[in-house]
C-alpha cells in the first residue's frame, strides 16, 4: 500500500482505492484496543457525565490517572518512554473511540496532545526523559498555554514576555493566557513568549513555579467539565534548561503541533458524531406519536440517514489521511530522519487534509447534534435527556484548533505556497483544464465499471475547483489573500472533493474485499454524499466566479462551472429510506 505522493495532490490526481486505508481494515490488536476504550467509557465516564460537568472535586485527575493505568495516555509514545509505539491510524482510533467522552475527552485530547507533543518533538533529551514517561502514566497532567485575551487566531501577537536574567540562568516571564484547557489541575504548562519582543518562543513551566497563579473556572456553554483558566505569569522564573527548542522558533511547534491536533479533533468529532446518531436511532425507534415510533416517518428518516452519510464521508476522510501520513512518516524515517522529525514532517506535508478534517469534522458533528436536538423535540431541550449536552459540547470544534474560517483560508493558502515552491502542480493542472474549456467535449464510449459514472463526476468536479482556483489566483496574484469571502468559496469546493471521494473509495474497495451485492448501503451512502456534494460545488464556484469576472469571461467560467458540475439524478430520498431502515433495524450507527 502506497502513500498519496503529496499532500494536497487529491486534487490533480485521480486516487486508487486500491492504496488508501479504510477502518474495516484495522486488525484484532486494533479492534481489542477499541473495545478497551469501548468498556472504559461505559463504565468510568457516561454513567458520570453529570459529576464530571460539576467539577467534582478530583475526579478529572482520577479518570485521568485510571486511562493512564489502561495506557490510553501513551498509545503513541515510543517504547523507549514507556509508551507503546504504535503507529498514527491506531492513535486516532484511540481518540475516535474516547471523543465519544464530551468533557472528559477534551481533558484527555488537550494532555495527550497539544500538552505532550510538544516536549515529544521539540524536547531535549533530558526534558523528554524528565516529563515523558511520567505524562504517559499520568503522574503528570500537561497543558498548553498559547492563546491570550488579545491573540487567538493571531497567535505570534502574543505579548507575554520573557527575560533573560544576568546571571543567564533563568528567564523571567510576564504576561497572560486564557482559555487554558486543564490549567486548574496540570503539573506541566507548556506556555510561548516573546524574548526581546519578537522571539517568539517556547518554555516548559512547572506547577507551583513563583509567579505562577491561576484565575477562576470560567463558566462555558458547553464542555463544563473541562477546567478551562486564565493562567497568570508575575516575574514567573523559569531555568534557562526549560527553554523549548530554539529560542524565536516558537512558531515551528505551535503550528506543527495544531496539524496533529487538527486531525486528531476530528477523530474525536467522529466519535462523538457516531454516539448521537446512535441515541437519536433508538430514541426515535422509542418515540410514539400519532400512534407509532417516530422512526416510521419520512422526515424523521432522512435526519437519521443524512447523520449516517455525513458520518462515513468524515470516516473515510479521516483514515485514508491517517494512513497517507503514516506512510509519508515511514519514508521520511527511511530517508534518515528521527520518529519526531518524521512525523511532524509527514503531518506539514498533509497539513491540506489536516486543515479540510478539522472542519469537516466539527461541522459533521454540529450537524448531527443539532438534528438529535430536533429528533428529540421539546426532550432534546431539556437538561435531563442527552441532547442538550451534545449540542452545547459540539459547538467548542469549530474554535479549538484554529478557527473554521482560518483553516478554510488555509487550504487555499497551502495549495498557492506548495504550486510556488514546484511541489503541486497546480498550474499545469489549471492550464490543462483552460484548454480542455476551449476544445470540444469527447463523446466516447463511457466507461461502464463500477461506480465509473460516479468517478467521472468526481474528476470533473475536480476540474471545477481548479478551473476556480487557477482563476482567482490568475487575478488576484498578491492579493488573492485578501479576497476571504473567496477563499472560503474555494476551500468549500475542495473540502466536498475530499470528503465525496474519500467516500467513494473506501466503497469501492469495500466492494473489491466483500464483492457488490454486500456493500449496496455503502453504495447509497458515498452516492448520496457525492450527490448534493455536486450542488454545493456549483454553488460555491458560482459564488467565487460572479465575485471575481464579468462579462465574456463570467459567461464562460459559468459555462465550463455547468459543464463540470453535472451528473445523473440520483433519488436520494429512496437511497435515505434504504440507509435509515438500516441504522433502525441495527439500533445503532453501524457502517
Amino acid at each position: 500500500m502506497a502513500a498519496t505522493t503529496k499532500g494536497g495532490d487529491f486534487l490533480i490526481k485521480e486516487s486508487n482505492a486500491a492504496q488508501v486505508f479504510i477502518s474495516e481494515e484495522f486488525n484484532e490488536e486494533q479492534q481489542m484496543m477499541l473495545q478497551m476504550c469501548r468498556d472504559f467509557l461505559n463504565t468510568e465516564i457516561l454513567p458520570h457525565l453529570d459529576r464530571i460537568d460539576a467539577q467534582e472535586d478530583g475526579l478529572m485527575q482520577k479518570l485521568l490517572d485510571k486511562a493512564g493505568e489502561l495506557g490510553l495516555l501513551s498509545v503513541s509514545l515510543p517504547e523507549a518512554y514507556g509508551g507503546f509505539g504504535k503507529d498514527f491510524n491506531t492513535s486516532l482510533l484511540i481518540t475516535e473511540e474516547l471523543g465519544k467522552g464530551h468533557s472528559f475527552a477534551v481533558a484527555l485530547s488537550a494532555h495527550t496532545g497539544i500538552g505532550t507533543l510538544p516536549i515529544l518533538y521539540f524536547g531535549t533529551e533530558a526534558q523528554k526523559q524528565k516529563y515523558i514517561p511520567k505524562l504517559g502514566s499520568g503522574e503528570l497532567k500537561a497543558s498548553y498555554c498559547l492563546t491570550e485575551p488579545g491573540s487567538g487566531s493571531d497567535a505570534l501577537s502574543a505579548k507575554t514576555k520573557a527575560v533573560l536574567s544576568a546571571d543567564g540562568k533563568h528567564y523571567s516571564i510576564n504576561g497572560q493566557k486564557m482559555w487554558i484547557t486543564n490549567a486548574g489541575f496540570a503539573d506541566v504548562f507548556v506556555v510561548f513568549a516573546q524574548i526581546d519582543g519578537d522571539k517568539f518562543t517556547g518554555f516548559i513551566v512547572d506547577k507551583g513555579t513563583p509567579g505562577l497563579s491561576l484565575g477562576n473556572e470560567e463558566h462555558k456553554m458547553g464542555i463544563k467539565g473541562s477546567s478551562t483558566r486564565q493562567v497568570f505569569f508575575s516575574d514567573c522564573e523559569v531555568p534557562v534548561e526549560n527553554i523549548l527548542g530554539e529560542i524565536g522558533k516558537g512558531h515551528l511547534i505551535a503550528f506543527n503541533i495544531l496539524n496533529i491536533g487538527r486531525i486528531k479533533l476530528a477523530a474525536a468529532a467522529l466519535g462523538a458524531s457516531k454516539r448521537v446518531n446512535t441515541l437519536a436511532i433508538q430514541y426515535a425507534k422509542e418515540r410514539q406519536q400519532f400512534k407509532m415510533p417516530i422512526a416510521n416517518f419520512g422526515a424523521i428518516q432522512h435526519k437519521l440517514a443524512e447523520m449516517a452519510v455525513r458520518i462515513y464521508a468524515t470516516e473515510s476522510s479521516l483514515y485514508r489521511a491517517g494512513m497517507a501520513i503514516h506512510h509519508a512518516e515511514e519514508l521520511l524515517k527511511a530517508a534518515g530522519k528521527t520518529e519526531a522529525e518524521a512525523l511532524l514532517g509527514a503531518a506539514q506535508d498533509f497539513a491540506i487534509e489536516c486543515a479540510i478534517l478539522k472542519v469537516a469534522g466539527s461541522e459533521t458533528l454540529d450537524y448531527v447534534s443539532d438534528e438529535g436536538v430536533q429528533i428529540y423535540g421539546g426532550y432534546g431541550f431539556s437538561a435531563d435527556y442527552p441532547m442538550d449536552r451534545s449540542y452545547r459540547d459540539s459547538r467548542i470544534n469549530r474554535i479549538f484548533e484554529g478557527t473554521n474560517e482560518i483553516n478554510r483560508m488555509l487550504v487555499l493558502d497551502m495549495y498557492m505556497k506548495k504550486a510556488m515552491k514546484g511541489e503541486i502542480d497546480l498550474f499545469s493542472a489549471a492550464m490543462a483544464v483552460q484548454k480542455e474549456l476551449m476544445g470540444i467535449p469527447e463523446f466516447g464510449e463511457e466507461d461502464q465499471g463500477f461506480l465509473a459514472a460516479e468517478k467521472k463526476v468526481l474528476q470533473n468536479l475536480k476540474k471545477a475547483a481548479i478551473m476556480t482556483a487557477g482563476a482567482a489566483a490568475q487575478k488576484f496574484q498578491q492579493k488573492l489573500s485578501q479576497e476571504q469571502e473567496i477563499l472560503m468559496n474555494l476551500a468549500d469546493m475542495t473540502i466536498n472533493i475530499y470528503m465525496a471521494e474519500s467516500a467513494l473509495l473506501r466503497t469501492e474497495k469495500l466492494a473489491s474485499l466483500k464483492g457488490e451485492t454486500a456493500v449496496a448501503l455503502q453504495i447509497d451512502l458515498a452516492k448520496t454524499y457525492l450527490n448534493d456534494a455536486v450542488d454545493r460545488v456549483n454553488t460555491s464556484g458560482k459564488n467565487a466566479i460572479v465575485a471575481m469576472a464579468e462579462g465574456d469571461e463570467l459567461k464562460m467560467m459559468l459555462m465550463g462551472l455547468k459543464r463540470f458540475t453535472k451528473a445523473t439524478p440520483y433519488n436520494t430520498k429512496e437511497a435515505r429510506r434504504r440507509i435509515a431502515s438500516s441504522l433502525i433495524a441495527a439500533d445503532q450507527y453501524m457502517f
